[in-house]
């Protein structure tokens, strides 16, 4: 059973639900350590000063803002006590919005909320089921491990579940894309075959089709290693052909797809990257 990794109460109106927060999600991803090459000596990382390379302890470490020209504003520990969120256990709710109107890019992490004891089931239900008959989801304000965090909440398998944002100008403006698409109608054939293509690729969502194949050569890689197995560089594989014109390589891709469709009926399943 999986360890709450916070507890504290959603404030709902003068309503209180106590909940425990929950990980959603977890990396498969082995630790790689740095060694020197043919030594099997490890490479440890020492905090020292820039001029004199002395080792400083964490005690003697303080913070500098950064100006990005070279110039920090040193803050002490004791300082950035003052300006703390403080240690509150609330999630105040202090709105609720359309989950369309809510663009991606600004969530960061999600995590499970699940309720705090018998005593929390009610009002928790009762927040669970209102937020699904109305289509609402909730945003509010939180404070964990010292920090403020902007979140979404909202029905997720049956449950609620806490996707932390970003603030907003935390995000970056489209203006940082140096070239944006020239402003010109697509001719009629063009769309119609695009179109088309999009029609055969769509299908039903199933997270579980997307595999990270890299990683899993990574982990083949490792145990073939650990039994003592000599790995040897494969050859590249050959480039695809390359097909000129944004039609033809329109027409290409739907016959690709095609071929892909008649082979799943037939029961053989495309080989996915």
């Amino acid at each position: 059973m999986a360890r709450a990794i916070w507890t504290g109460v959603i404030s709902f109106g003068l309503v209180t639900v106590p909940v425990r927060l929950y990980t959603a999600t977890s990396s498969h991803k082995p630790t790689f350590h740095q060694f020197k090459r043919g030594s099997g000596q490890r490479i440890r990382n020492r905090r020292v000063t820039e001029d004199t390379g002395e080792a400083v302890g964490y005690d003697d470490i303080v913070k500098g803002a950064d100006f990005g020209d070279g110039r920090h504003v040193i803050v002490t520990p004791e300082e950035l006590e003052t300006v703390e969120p403080g240690r509150s256990r609330a999630i105040g709710i202090e709105d609720f919005v359309d989950l369309h109107d809510i663009d991606p890019v600004v969530w960061d992490k999600t995590y499970y909320l699940g309720p705090d004891g018998d005593a929390a089931e009610a009002p928790y239900e009762l927040l669970l089921r209102a937020m699904v008959n109305t289509g609402k989801v909730a945003i509010g304000r939180f404070v964990m491990r010292d920090k403020q965090y902007l979140a979404t909440i909202r029905p997720v398998g049956g449950l609620l579940g806490l996707s932390t944002m970003y603030f907003a100008d935390e995000v970056r403006s489209v203006d940082v894309v140096d070239r944006a698409p020239v402003d010109h109608e697509p001719d009629d054939l063009h769309m119609e075959i695009a179109q088309q293509l999009i029609q055969f690729m769509s299908t039903d969502w199933d997270h579980a089709r997307y595999r990270d194949t890299y990683q899993e050569r990574i982990d083949a890689l490792i145990e073939r290693k650990t039994r003592g197995e000599d790995v040897v560089s494969e050859r590249a594989s050959e480039p695809a052909e390359q097909v000129t014109g944004l039609l033809a390589a329109l027409r290409r891709s739907i016959e690709e797809r095609t071929r892909a469709g008649r082979d799943r009926s037939a029961g053989t399943e495309p080989t996915r990257p």
